[in-house]
């Protein structure tokens, strides 16, 4: 009689590592490239109010002071009214000349490149825009047309008409003073430098950082949070 045999072992089974699993089936994590460390800063915390109001009055001053430059030139290009006097009264030696409104002509074009000119400038050196900035432009720039004005007139010829006609004697052609017939030209400037400098910032200022993406980049597969 024979003793029963003992069956065999059964095969070896390895062992089944569920982390190792899943590390080796889990597709590859996409890898965002870093922002420079420049932008991070300046979105996390900004340039700081104190910073950006300083800045501003930076460029209010600035923007001002070129007006010496543009009151300059319009004294140079704009043309002359001329006047004539027969002793008793002063009279416009060409009744339908048109040289009064090619003063205001001449004023409102300049105005309007030196705002331009001007935001481009700010802009370059800032890269960003920003209300303090902006309000500086608009208050730099009409302070700047209204340095022009006033220089433009001081440079120009005499104020008193009637002295500068019994000066040049009667029927001698003179210039009248220079003069802005339309106030409304002073806005020029400012109007100018705002609307570039929004034009600028819009096109090619820094940009806010997209909520999807930075949620795409934390958390790619849309995973619930434990």
């Amino acid at each position: 009689m024979t003793a029963p045999l003992t069956p065999p072992p059964p095969p070896h089974e390895p062992s089944y590592d569920r982390s190792s699993h899943s590390a080796r089936q889990a597709p590859p994590v996409p890898v965002m490239p870093a922002p420079a460390a420049h932008d991070v800063a300046y979105e996390q915390d900004g340039p700081g109010m104190k910073s950006e109001v300083r800045e501003a009055a930076i460029v209010t001053v600035g923007v001002a002071l070129a007006g010496a430059l543009l009151g300059v030139l319009w004294w140079w290009l704009a043309p002359q009214v001329p006047l004539v006097s027969d002793g008793q009264a002063v009279y416009l030696r060409d009744t339908e000349g048109e040289q009064a409104v090619g003063v205001d002509g001449t004023f409102t074009l300049l105005a309007l490149g030196f705002g331009a000119v001007s935001a481009l400038v700010v802009f370059l050196v800032r890269r960003r825009g920003g209300v303090p900035l902006v309000v500086a432009l608009a208050v730099g720039g009409l302070l700047g047309a209204v340095l022009a004005w006033r220089l433009g007139v001081w440079l120009g010829p005499e104020q008193d008409v009637v002295a500068h006609a019994r000066e040049v004697g009667n029927g001698v052609t003179f210039s009248a003073p220079l003069k802005l017939g339309a106030k409304g030209t002073l806005l020029a400037w400012p109007f100018a430098a705002l609307l570039v400098h929004l034009g600028l910032a819009a096109l090619f200022g820094p940009r806010d950082p997209d909520p999807f993406e930075q949620r795409f980049v934390q958390d790619p597969y849309g995973a619930p949070p434990a």
